[in-house]
């Protein structure tokens, strides 16, 4: 199978001790790319080499992250996201977005960061990975004027209603299906009954986010295939179908 990690932290230090091991396990699990997602400069450059070690598997996107959104740094985080985006090509701008649950007196800040990074990816012809933590309504509505103006992204992590659900695909966005699905209160497979496999994207956001059975502890992209059986399971599609689709609606998105 063709399977695609469209959102993993590979780089992140909780791999340092087993990096080569794990993206190892990976490949062998079917997975054939990876999508990393930028979080803030202390990370930028160890996923720069992370992707020159591994090219054409690992490919980076840039970005700040909103939970790396501070009063003290936020605009020079944001030249720094800049000065990248100008230098070399990136897969997407991401993961970017509004985070309400850690701390919601940035919100402001966030909104500004989010803005203007999705002002560049319409200057850039990239799309976005959105990162919405208890915000999912509030991206939705800041995105919709940019989305009228063709900026295509992917709601990554998405644990949300089918109203919710329907709100993005209404963009013309994606969701990112991950471990999530398979957590039995999230209700995710009632969610998403009625939604395409043509709007999902598959991901781990490794390290966090393990699906059943590995739940509490580190995550990685081989666990990926529970993911895919919990929405085989779901949806009454083979597995091999769903990955084959979630695979080129991933490409189709990054393009690179």
């Amino acid at each position: 199978m063709n399977i695609i990690d469209s959102h993993c932290h590979p780089y992140s230090s909780d791999f340092d001790e087993d990096r080569a091991a794990m993206i190892e396990r990976a490949k062998k699990s079917g997975i054939s790319r990876i999508y990393m997602p930028a979080i803030d400069s202390s990370t930028h450059q160890k996923m720069i080499d992370l992707e020159t070690q591994y090219p054409d598997y690992c490919i980076a996107m840039m970005g700040l992250h909103p939970c790396d959104v501070k009063q003290e740094t936020y605009k020079n985080e944001l030249a720094i996201v800049k000065n990248w985006l100008d230098k070399r090509p990136f897969a997407a701008i991401g993961e970017i977005g509004l985070d309400f649950y850690w701390d919601k007196s940035t919100e402001e800040m966030q909104r500004y960061a989010f803005d203007i990074q999705m002002q560049w990816a319409l200057e850039k012809d990239l799309p976005i990975v959105i990162h919405a933590r208890d915000s999912t309504m509030a991206c939705v509505e800041m995105v919709k004027p940019f989305a009228a103006r063709g900026l295509k992204g992917i709601f990554h992590c998405f644990g949300g209603s089918a109203e919710e659900a329907n709100a993005i695909i209404d963009l013309g966005f994606l969701l990112g299906i991950g471990g999530v699905f398979t957590f039995k209160k999230a209700n995710m497979p009632m969610n998403l009954k009625d939604i395409s496999i043509d709007h999902i994207v598959l991901e781990t956001d490794a390290p966090y986010l393990a699906p059943v059975p590995f739940r509490g502890k580190r995550n990685e992209s081989s666990y990926i295939p529970y993911i895919l059986n919990a929405l085989s399971e779901a949806k009454g599609i083979p597995i091999e179908e769903i990955a084959s689709r979630t695979a080129k609606n991933t490409l189709d998105f990054f393009k690179i």
